[in-house]
């Protein structure tokens, strides 16, 4: 009966998947994702405790618990800490609402499922913290490695192309893709106007000075200039049209750079070899 339990349960809980990090941090709209890992931290732990109505007068209270436990972990390994909290407190609720007599109403009669509501609460916290915290690591392991194999891809490509061009146009697109660009383009040679810049320690500077990127966003109306350098000498810069306010994160800014950098690099490598294309 207790593993008929733990069926019902893991086939009511469906937590909606957000797309992954493998194509960069910024591909990922971490507003949305949040909002839909509050909303599951409400409606997961009540579909569960639903779906075990019909054994309540079967199967133990303490193993019910269990069972709402794995809905906590299930929200937090998918959503973050917060919404693993409010999982936590909502399937207390659910527990002590539809499980436990009388039922359907927020009241407990007996001692003993008081203290299992409340150490539903307590391991519910518990494990959303570590859920998340594992979900993070994870997160960050899949992002670094799609940030390295964007700078090897473009170290391969910048050895074997014929022409500086080509790496130029590659970065482009992986700028755009990487900031979650509405468009990219390359101006060699020119600074003209004085526009936002992304800097190479990946925050941004205006006219105004430095800006607090994760606070205020991407400066809104206008591009942002990449500058790319080779051998410490300018020879263009990309011009970011950002997609929306909300600004990558900065290891994804720091990449951006290193980008920029390696299209330098192959702009002066062709201007040694055919001076009078330098720039």
């Amino acid at each position: 009966m207790e593993d008929e339990a733990m069926e019902v349960a893991m086939s009511a809980f469906t937590l909606p998947r957000v797309p992954g990090r493998s194509s960069g941090p910024a591909t990922i709209s971490y507003r949305g994702r949040d909002r839909l890992a509050l909303m599951a931290a409400v409606a997961v732990p009540f579909v569960v405790a639903v779906a075990l109505i019909p054994l309540r007068a079967h199967v133990a209270g303490t193993n019910l618990a269990l069972v709402l436990v794995v809905a906590v972990v299930g929200v937090a390994a998918n959503g973050h800490r917060g919404a693993g909290a409010l999982a936590a407190l909502s399937s207390a609720a659910w527990f002590d609402f539809f499980l436990t007599r009388p039922y359907e109403r927020f009241a407990i009669s007996s001692g003993d499922e008081i203290t299992t509501a409340l150490l539903l609460l307590l391991v519910g916290l518990a494990v959303s913290q570590l859920a998340s915290r594992a979900r993070r690591l994870k997160d960050m392991t899949i992002t670094d490695e799609g940030h390295l194999a964007r700078i090897h891809e473009t170290a391969r490509i910048a050895q074997r192309a014929t022409s500086a061009d080509v790496v130029v146009v590659h970065v482009r697109a992986q700028l755009t893709e990487l900031l979650a660009l509405d468009g990219c383009r390359f101006e060699y040679g020119t600074l003209l106007g004085h526009p936002p810049q992304l800097g190479q320690d990946g925050a941004v500077t205006t006219a105004r000075g430095r800006r607090d990127d994760e606070r205020h966003g991407w400066p809104q109306g206008e591009e942002i200039e990449l500058r790319a350098f080779g051998k410490g000498r300018y020879y263009g810069r990309y011009m970011l049209r950002p997609g929306g306010a909300e600004v990558p994160p900065l290891p994804a800014r720091m990449v951006a750079v290193t980008l920029a950098g390696q299209a330098g690099a192959a702009l002066a490598e062709a201007a040694e070899t055919m001076p009078h294309k330098g720039h």
